[in-house]
């Protein structure tokens, strides 16, 4: 390939990496590796994995960061492991244990008992060593320095929690969830709940929207194809990020409305946001629902 056609590839490039994450990076180290890698500036994760978490961490590149906001509220899925008989200060492995009792007594039909409590709709405490913000400062800053840190709890949803293996005083937990769900403080509730304490020893994730372990490239995988200069096998289209959602074809004079802001005629309402896809596949924009004028008019636009 020559370097002009690597030039026009570059140039046009939009769409979705997705990287099986390892332990000990930051989802900030990722995207600073991916953008070193095609030397792309514009590219962003959708929803952060702590460095002591592996699995499935979606980039987005190009125009196609525009979609972030779509994507990070997507569902997740997790594999996590609990460790029963302690709790810390920080939720998981890395913090000082504040609390011990024997878990001897917990039974696997007590724990699978537990589990049901944390399923639905419910209320949720973020750890306080995270990155949730209370009145401008990150909650991790304040409990570092020892202050005292009092966060709101938030609504989620948890579609799922499944026991996958039990091995006292370890269990493996299968964990489908809203975005926003905090694992580490499942574990903590989990272990109040069962009365011996509880803290997060080990999580994966296995699902991200749309996108699971199956779709992901593996990062030394990754890293050889930036050397080699053949990254952009492993790049999904743009449209498949939003999948799910419902989608129309467009067609040139369609297309060419769209990218100047114009309405085109909706024949049928296919719920409030829709993609409009390219008749060569190309997600052009994200358009929206108008009732009163039965027409799609242009929400987000990706091609000028």
């Amino acid at each position: 390939m020559t370097n002009n056609s690597n030039i026009d590839i570059k140039n046009a490039i939009s769409g979705v990496l997705v990287i099986d994450k390892p332990v000990g990076l930051t989802s900030h180290d990722i995207v600073q590796i991916v953008r070193r890698g095609t030397n792309i500036r514009r590219a962003g994760h959708t929803g952060t994995l702590d460095p002591r978490a592996s699995g499935v961490l979606v980039v987005l590149i190009g125009p196609a960061v525009r979609l972030s906001e779509y994507v990070s509220a997507s569902d997740k899925r997790y594999q996590a492991i609990v460790r029963l008989g302690s709790s810390t200060d920080t939720y998981d492995a890395e913090g000082a244990i504040t609390q011990t009792s024997s878990p001897n007594e917990i039974s696997e039909e007590m724990f699978e008992n537990a589990l049901t409590n944390f399923v639905g709709e419910i209320e949720q405490v973020p750890p306080p060593y995270s990155a949730v913000k209370v009145k401008g400062r990150k909650a991790y800053e304040m409990a570092r320095k020892g202050e005292e840190v009092e966060l709101e709890p938030r609504i989620i949803q948890v579609h799922n929690l499944e026991l996958l293996e039990w091995a006292p005083p370890e269990a493996v937990i299968d964990v489908y969830c809203s975005s926003g769900t905090y694992v580490r403080s499942l574990a903590n509730d989990l272990g109040k709940v069962l009365g011996c304490g509880a803290h997060l020893i080990g999580l994966r994730r296995t699902k991200s929207g749309r996108f699971t372990l199956r779709d992901s490239v593996p990062l030394n995988k990754l890293r050889d194809a930036f050397d080699d200069g053949s990254w952009y096998q492993h790049l999904i289209p743009a449209a498949e990020a939003l999948s799910d959602w419902p989608s129309i074809e467009l067609d040139a004079d369609q297309v060419d409305a769209i990218r100047h802001g114009l309405r085109i005629p909706a024949p049928e309402n296919l719920g409030e946001l829709v993609r409009g896809i390219s008749e060569q596949g190309e997600l052009v924009a994200l358009l929206q629902y108008d009732p009163d004028k039965s027409e799609w008019k242009p929400k987000k636009v990706f091609f000028s």
